[in-house]
């Protein structure tokens, strides 16, 4: 028989869910088994797996440590393959270093990720800012390598490989669900800065239909359709320049490719943008400047009001001081 006590990463889901993190190989036949049978129990009382399971709750398996190994996935090939992963986490943050740190608290760290660096690995043998946040949590001793097996922080906001800004990390399991409600219900309000070809004069805001063609990497807007997503960006002009404007973008929903197909939609695309943009536009400022991908940052968060443990974000901006080459470009 062993203990399970829940840390605040554990807390805030059902019983069953956990269990089936915990014992990855069981089947949930077997689970729920053992729960009728009082073999595995809540508080010390009986549990259907419905229960949601709050910090400080214990978990008890009356199961024989071969089971417990056999399902729990903790035999030595299972212990070398996470073994494995801690030290390609460790490899990501020496290797992406001190990554700018935005804000940072007990559930959420908020950083400035540099262009050129994926949110998320698109391949096995990539290296992204996913596996920098746990080789942080692990050298800051916030998270350990036990704890990596029933929950793995990650990021909850995505963005392009090439595009820079303001990226959300869930440091806790109770800190990755609110900030998904959050992006989900759009309370938390996301703005970019981008430069784009032509005069921009007036504010606007677009609607539209997006259909992504997951084959190229490559979105398209649509008429209303089947698997089209309903897309809105706002956006206003803070500079107005010979042949480009400083847009500030509002991102009302998260799509991929959104702002840059949006833009490029009405004549105005993204400098630097290869994909949807204008190449003559492009090469000028690629040989001026050597720009090679779109230019935009993601400049600032604001929160909703918030309350209890997630109080300390209620009405917060933050801000993210954008590369290099936009201080160049305001001259």
């Amino acid at each position: 028989m062993i203990i399970l006590k829940i840390n605040e990463n554990e807390g805030g889901q059902r019983l069953d869910k956990f269990l089936r993190k915990y014992l990855k190989e069981a089947p949930e036949s077997f689970l729920y088994k053992m729960l009728r049978k009082k073999n595995i129990t809540c508080n010390g009382k009986k549990a259907d797996g419905r229960e949601l399971l709050h910090t400080g709750d214990e978990v008890r398996l009356f199961l024989s440590d071969e089971t417990i190994m056999k399902f729990g996935g903790r035999l030595p090939e299972a212990i070398c393959k996470v073994s494995g992963d801690v030290e390609a986490y460790r490899q990501a943050y020496d290797s992406l270093g001190e990554t700018e740190t935005v804000f940072e608290n007990a559930h959420v760290l908020v950083v400035n990720k540099p262009a050129g660096i994926l949110a998320q690995k698109a391949e096995a043998g990539d290296i992204s800012l996913n596996e920098w946040l746990i080789g942080y949590l692990l050298e800051k001793q916030a998270v350990t390598e036990e704890g990596l097996h029933t929950f793995r922080p990650s990021v909850c906001n995505r963005l392009d490989r090439n595009t820079s800004g303001l990226v959300i990390c869930g440091k806790t399991l109770a800190g990755s669900q609110r900030m998904g409600r959050l992006l989900k219900d759009r309370t938390l309000h996301k703005y970019y800065h981008t430069y784009v070809r032509g005069a921009v004069r007036e504010a606007s805001r677009l609607e539209g239909y997006l259909r992504k063609d997951g084959r190229v990497n490559k979105a398209a807007l649509v008429t209303k359709g089947e698997d089209a997503s309903y897309i809105v960006t706002e956006y206003k002009p803070l500079r107005v320049y010979s042949d480009r404007t400083l847009l500030e973008v509002r991102l009302v929903t998260g799509k991929t490719h959104q702002i840059r197909l949006h833009l490029a939609a009405v004549g105005h695309p993204l400098l630097g943008d290869y994909k949807y943009g204008d190449r003559q536009f492009n090469d000028y400022y690629k040989k001026k400047y050597q720009i090679r991908s779109q230019l935009l940052h993601a400049c600032r968060l604001e929160f909703p009001p918030m309350e209890g443990e997630f109080a300390d974000l209620s009405g917060l901006v933050l801000t993210a001081r954008p590369p290099e080459i936009f201080r160049v470009l305001e001259h």
